[in-house]
């Protein structure tokens, strides 16, 4: 009789970001590649429940999650010890993370899949692994299995560029639809085209790199800020916030430190320090000014909590 004694029913909750602190193209040990720097979200999470069962067979509810149920596969095959008898299960997800708009609910799937069958398993699978399961599953993934550093991660390839070292300094950040015409329903973020960059942009990208890495280490968020308000006016070519010269304005009047965006979504975010004795005054003028501007749709959170 084969001993499953070891197995028991995995439970894991996975966060979301909030696009992105920047995104680009970046030298990597086999040369250019494509790259990003997620911004951690509190707002929406993924919660995955994995009953493990004899045989190979994974299902998942709801049924039509398919690249979480490839990643719990994925994931059962790579903590079944060789000569084992083959494993699988049944996954289930719940959560609240809106569709399509730049949170990474496709990455929170995953991730919170993998997490469960390794819960389930009670295997050891490091982030390096996780990130490998998950580009496999998914195609392209963001980096929110690294929970204890900030990195630049290659999405496509599943590997770390640069590893920061620290995690972000502490940030409030002012969150919105940004495009209020679309009514919240965001962007088709899978048949969305990689943006191509010019070689000034390349070149920038580097200098970006270079003053993020500072900007982390020393925890210095106006820094940062500046990083990520470049990314996000390189993005304005490739998917145009509309009025962001206001939004730059209302940026300028309430002292916030940046403006970032989701690369490949319709949401964006003002950035402001989460330790400023007047944030609670800045971040409310920032909201009247956007409902002032239309953008009605609005949620604010920290990081660093």
């Amino acid at each position: 009789m084969v001993d499953h004694s070891g197995w028991r029913v995995g439970v894991a909750s996975a966060p979301v970001h909030h696009g992105e602190i920047l995104q680009g193209v970046f030298t990597g040990d086999g040369g250019l590649t494509r790259g990003l720097v997620t911004l951690p979200c509190t707002i929406h999470a993924t919660r995955a429940t994995f009953i493990p069962a004899p045989g190979d067979e994974v299902t998942v509810t709801p049924h039509w999650k398919g690249k979480a149920r490839r990643a719990a596969e994925l994931a059962v095959r790579a903590v079944t010890p060789p000569g084992a008898e083959p494993a699988g299960g049944h996954l289930d997800l719940t959560g609240d993370v809106p569709l399509c708009r730049g949170f990474g609910s496709s990455t929170s799937d995953v991730l919170a899949a993998i997490w469960a069958v390794k819960d389930a398993f009670v295997s050891p699978l490091p982030p390096q692994e996780v990130a490998r399961i998950a580009v496999r599953a998914e195609t392209a993934s963001d980096s929110l299995m690294f929970e204890e550093s900030t990195v630049l991660f290659a999405q496509r390839e599943g590997t770390v560029i640069e590893d920061f070292g620290y995690r972000m300094p502490a940030l409030r950040i002012l969150g919105f639809g940004s495009r209020p015409e679309g009514g919240g329903r965001g962007v088709d973020t899978l048949a969305f085209s990689p943006a191509r960059y010019g070689q000034d942009e390349i070149d920038l990208f580097t200098r970006l790199q270079s003053m993020l890495r500072e900007a982390i280490q020393m925890k210095d968020v106006a820094l940062l800020g500046s990083v990520a308000t470049a990314s996000t006016e390189i993005n304005q070519r490739h998917l145009p916030i509309p009025r962001l010269d206001r939004i730059r304005d209302i940026a300028r009047t309430t002292g916030a430190v940046g403006i970032q965006a989701a690369h490949s979504g319709d949401i964006a975010g003002l950035l402001f320090d989460r330790d400023d004795p007047e944030v609670e005054a800045r971040t409310g003028t920032a909201q009247d000014l956007l409902q002032e501007l239309g953008i009605h749709e609005q949620w604010n959170y920290t990081t660093g909590d």
